[in-house]
């Protein structure tokens, strides 16, 4: 029996925390009790704020205190700096005034002291006597204490319910719950700092992700607008911002171009002057500004968003630089979650999703030029074209005509001048049919009357009189009569150009003699596609025309995709998607750019 018993103690015992195990022994006092079980009051919380608060509560317990009191050192350990209190209420504290700052008896506790007991407080020499308002006290028991050997704070009571001063009882069970508290406050500093480390671990990590998502959303982007109401959305998020709002210079002013958060709608488009400006001191700085220093603060009033009705009481002003260009601002107004003032985490975070957005913004006007020096060149080229067209066959044919007509003038029988104006007026028929029909290829009258089918039918019809032979095959529900809606001038338009381009290419180049061109719309899309049986090409191989060029740009200005398949000999195929929009529809946007300028 003494065996199994024996065993059954050791179990037991470590099943439970070592410094409660005493309470196993039988030979403990009350007393001694009554200070563990204080103590585990203390020791069941992680949290620095309210481990504090319960100890002053756990010591006013044991003891029979009826007031009680924690005061936190200071760094310098020889002031508070913080005073907690129990056992008097709100309102009398806000009557008593300032808390202590360790003057007077509660200046005695010290370590090496050991625990200061008074009878009477007004009696002790060093009493510093009470405010007006102060709840009359008469005993007093303090203790210091210990948090890994540095003093940390020291545990104040006074006035025994039951009367009388404090015991050498009471004054040792506070050493002891004193001594106990020491290490839940070491632990609960320890878990605080984990925890913080931890929190500002998961910041990152979430930071970091959010730039990653930024960066694949904005990959590729060219539509500057795009960009801006992305970066606005993504970039309030990652700081938690109450409103995000990005400024762009124009024309010497500042356009609110993207906004996101508790803003009004009708903010974007609006403008405020740029000179005086907090966005402009962050541009000309190339660096992040704060609402802290009170000149951002007025230039916000007064020359920024401030003016526009939108305040804020903390804010942050991010410059959108890449390389030596500047091209706006990222402007963050107050922080929700621990605000309103933002991290120097945040600031981090708003600088690198300010780079990602100048860096696509450089993207996209770069790319806005190269699509308009590319439509530039398309344009001229087509007009060097038709130049050509007019003086090698219609100005050549005219000048016969003058020529025939001079020489007619000349002569005195009356048949040879009128054979002569019959050649001549000949020669003029043809070169008005010429004329007609080089106008019908810039802009054939059926595509604006009947419709892109019934256009791409007369192409088709024109480019036989060359030796292409086209079948065509048109699906478009409109020209079916199973539509009451045209499809937009734009839309058809690009359709006929593409068939056009296709059909000029497979006869000009590709010396084709048969071709099929398909126009099919099938759920809510029309595609296009053409095949030839000409020598074809290599696609990716350099090439100085426009012609495939003009196809994808003209697709791609209707939201479209474009493909072209060939080989050396195997003749082409061209094949375009394109959404289908009727004329009632509004125009999608297609690319373009904004006049950015440097400041």
């Amino acid at each position: 029996m003494t065996s199994n018993a024996s065993t059954r103690t050791t179990l037991d015992r470590e099943r439970i925390p070592d410094e409660l195990q005493i309470e196993r022994v039988s030979s403990i006092g009350p007393a001694a009790r009554a200070v563990l079980h204080a103590a585990r009051g203390v020791l069941a919380d992680l949290d620095l704020e309210r481990v504090l608060e319960r100890l002053v509560e756990s010591a006013r317990e044991l003891t029979g205190a009826r007031y009680g009191a924690l005061g936190v050192l200071d760094e310098s350990g020889t002031s508070l700096a913080r005073f907690i209190t129990a056992g008097i209420d709100a309102s009398a504290r806000a009557r008593i005034g300032p808390a202590p700052t360790g003057h007077g008896v509660l200046g005695e506790l010290r370590l090496d002291r050991g625990p200061v007991r008074v009878a009477k407080i007004g009696a002790h020499p060093r009493s510093y006597g009470f405010p007006a308002a102060h709840p009359k006290m008469e005993s007093f028991l303090g203790v210091a204490l210990a948090v890994a050997g540095e003093p940390f704070a020291n545990l104040y009571l006074t006035d025994r319910r039951t009367g009388g001063p404090f015991t050498d009882a009471d004054e040792d069970a506070l050493v002891m719950l004193a001594e106990f508290a020491g290490v839940a406050i070491e632990h609960a500093l320890r878990f605080s700092s984990t925890e913080a480390r931890r929190q500002d671990l998961q910041r990152t990590v979430d930071g970091l992700g959010a730039m990653a998502e930024i960066s694949r959303a904005l990959a590729g982007e060219t539509d500057w607008r795009a960009i801006l109401e992305l970066v606005a959305k993504r970039g309030r998020a990652l700081v938690s911002a109450r409103a995000l709002a990005i400024e762009l210079p124009a024309d010497g002013e500042l356009e609110v171009a993207a906004a996101a958060g508790e803003l009004p709608p009708s903010l974007v488009g609006q403008r405020m002057p740029l000179l005086g400006s907090a966005a402009h001191a962050a541009l000309c700085a190339k660096r992040s500004l704060r609402f802290e220093d009170q000149l951002n603060r007025v230039r916000h009033k007064e020359y920024g968003l401030g003016r526009l009705g939108v305040n804020a009481q903390a804010g942050l002003v991010v410059p959108l630089v890449f390389g030596d260009r500047s091209f706006g601002v990222l402007f963050a107004l107050d922080r929700l979650d621990g605000g309103p003032q933002f991290t120097a985490e945040d600031e981090r975070l708003l600088e690198a999703v300010a780079v990602s957005a100048a860096s696509s913004l450089a993207t996209a006007q770069t790319a806005a030029a190269e699509w308009r020096s590319q439509r530039l060149a398309a344009t001229e080229q087509e007009r060097g074209r038709w130049a050509r067209e007019l003086h090698d066959e219609t100005l050549q044919g005219l000048a016969a005509v003058e020529l025939g007509l001079a020489a007619a003038a000349r002569e005195r029988d009356r048949d040879t001048v009128a054979e002569a104006i019959g050649v001549a007026i000949s020669q003029l028929q043809g070169e008005i049919a010429g004329l007609r029909a080089l106008i019908t290829e810039l802009r054939p009258p059926a595509l604006d009357h009947l419709g892109a089918g019934a256009a791409i039918e007369a192409l088709a019809a024109r480019a036989a009189r060359s030796g292409l032979e086209v079948d065509v095959h048109i699906e478009l529900a409109y020209e079916q009569t199973e539509a009451a809606r045209r499809p937009a001038p734009e839309l058809e338009t690009a359709l006929y150009r593409i068939v056009q381009e296709a059909l000029t290419n497979a006869c000009k180049n590709g010396r084709a003699t048969r071709a099929v061109a398909e126009v099919i719309e099938a759920d809510g899309m029309i595609e296009v596609t053409v095949r030839d049986d000409g020598v074809g090409f290599d696609p990716a191989a350099a090439t100085t025309g426009f012609g495939v060029l003009g196809m994808r740009e003209r697709a791609e200005l209707q939201h479209g995709s474009f493909e072209i398949e060939s080989a050396p000999g195997h003749g082409t195929v061209v094949r375009a998607t394109l959404p289908l929009r009727h004329r009632a529809d509004s125009s999608l946007p297609g690319p373009g750019g904004h006049a950015w300028r440097s400041v």
